[in-house]
């Protein structure tokens, strides 16, 4: 009986994939919503929910970026928000940021990476609800069309990969973090600058691969090959910010993009604490993306 109620609490701790614990986890099950402030938008026939932080610093008559980051299975879009939070960064460099909400399905928000597909979790078109999100922020606010991201944690690192997958149109570049890029791939249509944060440690998406996912090496040899980027990196290593972190750059693609890789030695899966050079997560994922509109290196 004790192993059985050991092995239900390391099930749900593995399926909440983020920072919070299973305390988080069992709140946002029973919810399945984000929080009193998130804006509704009908999609699909169903009533869907995202964050929006419009910063101080928006001048309505300048067009700014667009960078959607996406939670982790089992999670919501208010505590993600606080665990890979963003604002300040929206705020002095002047972008919108959104956190969607997940669909809910069994008590368990989540993210459909491809289209309808055994690789999903449920029936959920969260593709089109990207770009209804995308259609409908661009309605009231001032988007750069040509600099929309596209960043998330566990799963919501694999919707990441789906957007540059099935939505390259409207994507400029993404990152995952703790994530992985499921077997569906379809038409990427211009080279799409990648960066990729693992952990060699991690229990759930292993850095190496496993039954159900691909290596991190794997992923990212996928996208240098299509970015036809130089298949030898620059390697550099830091140690100061708590954790032995590699970082490898992957340069000279088309359009002058890039595939980057920090690898956490020793890290496991969550959005990471730890600092490269005195950079924390946040500030390593907009660093990368905002250099890349929908044509390349800016």
């Amino acid at each position: 009986m004790m192993n059985r109620v050991f092995l239900f609490f390391v099930v749900l701790l593995l399926l909440s994939c983020n920072n919070g614990g299973i305390e988080d986890y069992k709140k946002d099950s029973e919810t399945c919503h984000s929080s009193p402030e998130a804006k509704g938008i009908m999609h699909d026939g169903e009533n869907r929910e995202y964050l929006l932080y419009l910063p101080d610093s928006y001048n309505v008559s300048s067009p700014i970026p667009l960078l959607f980051n996406f939670h982790g299975f089992g999670d919501s879009a208010s505590n993600h928000m606080i665990n890979a939070d963003m604002r300040a960064l929206a705020e002095s460099d002047t972008f919108i940021l959104v956190y969607p909400q997940g669909s809910c399905s069994e008590g368990s928000p989540h993210w459909n990476p491809c289209p309808i597909d055994v690789d999903n979790k449920s029936t959920a078109d969260d593709l089109g609800f990207v770009e209804a999100m995308i259609d409908e922020i661009s309605s009231k606010h001032n988007v750069d069309m040509e600099r929309i991201y596209a960043a998330g944690y566990s799963n919501g690192g694999m919707m990441a990969y789906g957007l540059a997958n099935y939505k390259s149109d409207l994507i400029a570049a993404i990152a995952s973090v703790s994530g992985a890029m499921l077997d569906c791939t379809g038409f990427t249509s211009h080279p799409m600058p990648v960066v990729h944060l693992h952990g060699t440690s991690d229990y759930v998406i292993p850095y190496e691969g496993g039954d159900n996912y691909s290596a991190a090496q794997n992923t990212l040899d996928y996208w240098i090959d299509f970015n036809n980027t130089s298949t030898n990196p620059t390697v550099s290593f830091d140690n100061s910010g708590g954790m032995p972190i590699e970082y490898y750059v992957y340069g000279q693609g088309e359009n002058a993009v890039s595939v980057e890789h920090y690898k956490y030695i020793g890290g496991d899966h969550v959005w990471f604490n730890n600092t490269y050079q005195g950079q924390n997560t946040a500030t390593l994922i907009w660093n990368f993306l905002s250099k890349y509109d929908i044509k390349g290196l800016r």
